[in-house]
């Protein structure tokens, strides 16, 4: 979340910066502001309740030590009084301090100066385009129709156990799928990546690091007896491990990674666009993180983009990437790149990734800092990326390598998989 200190210097800063989001935040900023002066104020008041309070302590001893017992009794009353007060200061400041973050955990982060303002996906900028776009929607088959024709993914199945939305994958589908997965993390491992197996599930507390609660507590599966929720993204878990950590400068950047699946409840999508594996409640995916110093992060995002890029030209397929508009964007994101996939068979463009830097928006919410050169604690900026995720990128390798019937493995991924043709 934005941090007080922003806010106060700011201010306006944040109100048109938020506007490219089409919002306007004035009323809350103002609100935050108000609460926050209040607040110090309170403090202020409560310091010198202390002082005073300590002030009358020492009397006290001196007055005991001067056998004038009465007079030290009547002053011991004065001091329980401020003793109620200070209680009395120290629930306001809290009350004050719960109504700013409430305010706060509504407000986004605020976009990046290279982000263009804009309210959807029709204003995102088509930043590069690599490969060629060929429609082959009336001679090949979407990947439902093949994964049924070759016995590879079972959706039917899937609905039947579980519900529509979890397929089983099999044969050549299920080794597909972990030569992938292998694919992904060795090339994670030799860009410098740490791989992390993290849990699958995490508090509320996480939640709340990551921005994915309250913002999106809807899409997240919930375990209402443990008070425990299923990942939407290895990045929740593994961005995490460093919730109230003080890190030194000479340890950054943090580069790690990990494979999980991912939980989502994705409610209320249907339609074509949402058919077979172009949308999942549950699919694979690698995931980097990096943890970087603020002066080098715009460097970490670029470096994230272009392993990315090498990801998608390893599997031979064509590819853009958008810089997405502010209206676009995640709530906790400060710029993000799409990295989206062209199906020859479905004639259009599939997202696969997203690449994005929070910058200190999720550091402030962990309470992640790092001891820069002079010694002085500052707020780190988190950054990750899908690299990938699995499911519309089988879809795509289904249906852009197909050949006489068959799907042509590409030659960077046969070793990960062991086969060279579907």
């Amino acid at each position: 979340m934005l941090t007080l200190t922003q806010i106060r210097e700011e201010r306006d800063q944040i109100i048109n910066a938020l506007s490219k989001r089409g919002l306007d935040v004035t009323e809350s900023i103002d609100k935050v502001i108000t609460l926050d002066q209040e607040r110090r104020a309170l403090q202020k008041e409560l310091d010198d309740t202390l002082a005073q309070s300590n002030t009358l302590s020492r009397q006290i001893g001196e007055l005991m030590k001067a056998g004038k017992r009465e007079e030290a009794e009547g002053v011991k009353a004065e001091t329980s009084g401020l003793k109620q007060k200070s209680s009395d200061l120290r629930e306001q400041m809290q009350g004050h301090e719960n109504s700013m973050n409430e305010i706060l955990y509504t407000i986004p982060n605020t976009p990046s100066e290279l982000v263009a303002a804009g309210k959807s996906e029709d204003d995102n900028e088509v930043i590069s385009t690599h490969g060629e776009q060929i429609d082959l929607s009336d001679t090949c088959m979407p990947h439902w129709d093949l994964a049924k024709e070759k016995d590879i993914i079972d959706f039917d199945l899937g609905a039947k156990v579980t519900g529509a939305g979890f397929p089983f994958y099999k044969g050549k589908g299920a080794k597909l799928q972990r030569g992938l997965i292998r694919y992904f993390l060795e090339k994670a491992d030799e860009a410098g990546y740490t791989e992390y197996i993290p849990p699958h599930m995490i508090n509320s507390d996480s939640g709340f690091g990551t921005g994915q609660l309250p913002d999106k507590e809807g899409q997240m599966y919930h375990m209402q007896s443990d008070d425990l929720y299923m990942i939407p993204t290895a990045e929740v878990p593994l961005t995490n491990i460093f919730r109230d950590t003080l890190l030194n400068s000479s340890e950054l950047p943090v580069k790690i990674c990990g494979y999980t699946p991912c939980f989502r409840r994705e409610a209320g999508s249907y339609g074509k666009d949402v058919r077979g594996l172009n949308r999942l409640h549950q699919f694979d995916k690698v995931e980097i993180v990096q943890i970087s110093d603020p002066g080098n992060s715009d460097d970490a995002l670029d470096g994230m983009v272009t392993h990315v890029k090498g990801l998608l030209e390893g599997l031979e397929l064509p590819y853009r990437i958008l810089r997405l508009c502010a209206g676009d964007m995640g709530f906790t994101a400060a710029i993000t790149y799409d990295f989206e996939v062209w199906s020859a068979a479905q004639g259009r463009w599939l997202e696969v990734s997203s690449v994005s830097n929070f910058e200190t928006f999720q550091a402030n919410r962990l309470k992640c800092r790092y001891k820069d050169g002079e010694g002085k604690n500052k707020l780190v900026h988190t950054l990750n990326g899908s690299a990938l995720a699995l499911p519309r990128i089988v879809a795509s390798l289904l249906e852009n390598h197909q050949q006489d019937g068959d799907v042509i493995i590409p030659k960077t991924l046969v070793p990960f998989v062991g086969f060279e043709r579907i």
